[in-house]
């Protein structure tokens, strides 16, 4: 490349082409309410309780349960998580990303130490009895840490110096979720990392290496388990799943009758607030939290199911479509961070509960009961909001990783000089 053509390349780049331009993504945003509103919806469903009217309007079905009208306080609190977190200041967001994950972390270490209950410890009282749960908002804390310092570079983690601190990032929270008993929120953060890692141009040797390194490490952990006799819940849960029928009755009843409920619905559902049905008569297990994907099968079928993952499918791809759109190296690794989340929750959600994946207490997103679930959700689509008002900020820099492989968002240079001279 001659001096002028590098000159006129790198002028080219920095012009701001009309779909980099700041905007609101209002489909994305349409298509989240639109699943939290059907969430308000299976809820209820969900918990439509023993002696209630099948034929009573749907306003009164929300009034008889408890879930329900909560879940819809969570909905209305949900525009105002989104309008604050798209319209925060994007620099700051950046340059405080270290500061949100000392407080998170902070939040977690009082939840692990001080709750007193058995088992999982991932839940602080607040007010009026309701909780929230750290290990939700930690999800979102690891997304702007690890894109804020995997965005200082092209070739982040290049150095032995730099991988120790990306990987310190990742342990000593995932190592407080751990004491918890929260192995779900775990596994969405290592998946999240990975997938940031990723797109961030890490070297695929490395990712190969602690991938490898994962996986050697969770089989020692689990035949220590094992020899060790522990009668850890986790322990159990991988048991039931290898083999459920040996466990029906106990660790491997949940996913036994979510099955059921979801078979029973056919192809089009057995309707809403049907007396009797599996739901009414809570035969599944928290099937208006972690479950929920059960009811929705049961009242809506194999209709109803493929519906929910259109939606999923819509929400990603819009996702997807504005990492590629966007320059700005730390805005698009933040949303490559929540699609990783969004991911993992639809895939391990749906595959338990359908019995291809073990129960790790994971909820669907937007449709799940709970309102730190709904918050990070919601402060998700917010943070994807945000980058897109900010997206032109800056262009990435170009490295020969990013401009070969096809399966990694970046903006190739030569798009800038072909679409400027065309």
């Amino acid at each position: 490349m001659t001096e002028t053509q590098e000159h006129r390349t790198q002028s080219d780049s920095n012009v701001i082409l009309p779909r980099h331009r700041a905007k609101t993504d209002v489909v994305l945003i349409v298509l989240a309410f639109l699943m939290a509103g059907f969430g308000v919806v299976a809820v209820t469903v969900a918990t439509f309780p023993t002696g209630s009217d099948p034929d009573a309007s749907f306003l009164n079905h929300v009034v008889e349960s408890s879930y329900a009208m909560r879940q819809c306080l969570f909905l209305l609190i949900a525009p105002l998580v989104v309008g604050v977190i798209a319209v925060f200041p994007h620099e700051t967001l950046r340059r405080r990303s270290g500061f949100i994950y000392i407080a998170t972390l902070i939040l977690l270490t009082v939840v692990t130490v001080f709750n007193r209950a058995q088992g999982v410890k991932a839940w602080l009282d607040i007010i009026w009895g309701y909780t929230i749960q750290p290990s939700e908002f930690a999800k979102l804390a690891m997304i702007l840490v690890l894109a804020a310092n995997l965005s200082r570079s092209d070739h982040p983690m290049a150095t032995m110096r730099e991988k120790v601190q990306i990987m310190l990032l990742v342990i000593i929270p995932g190592g407080v979720i751990l004491l918890e008993g929260e192995t779900g929120s775990l596994l969405v953060i290592v998946f999240l990392t990975a997938i940031m890692m990723y797109f961030a141009n890490v070297d695929i040797k490395f990712l190969l290496f602690l991938a490898a390194l994962a996986i050697l490490a969770l089989l020692a952990l689990y035949g220590i388990l094992v020899a060790s006799g522990s009668d850890d819940y986790r322990l159990a849960r991988i048991a039931s799943f290898l083999d459920p029928e040996l466990y029906s009755s106990s660790d491997a009843y949940q996913i036994l009758q979510s099955k059921k409920a979801i078979g029973s619905g056919g192809l089009w559902g057995n309707g809403m607030f049907v007396d009797g049905s599996l739901a009414q008569l809570n035969y599944v297990p928290a099937d208006w939290t972690d479950f929920i994907y059960a009811t929705i099968g049961e009242t809506w079928g194999f209709a109803g199911c493929v519906a929910v993952l259109i939606m999923y499918v819509l929400i990603l791809l819009r996702m997807v479509w504005d990492a590629y759109n966007t320059k700005d190296r730390f805005g698009r690794l933040v949303i490559c961070g929540v699609i990783g989340m969004f991911l993992f929750h639809v895939l391990e959600n749906i595959a338990m509960t359908i019995g291809l994946m073990p129960i790790t207490g994971i909820p669907l997103p937007f449709l799940s009961y709970g309102g730190s679930n709904m918050v990070t959700n919601m402060a998700g689509i917010g943070l994807v909001e945000n980058v897109m008002r900010n997206r032109s900020l800056s262009a990435a820099v170009p490295t020969p990783q990013t401009m070969y492989n096809p399966y990694r968002v970046s903006v190739h240079p030569a798009y800038y000089t072909g679409k400027q001279r065309g």
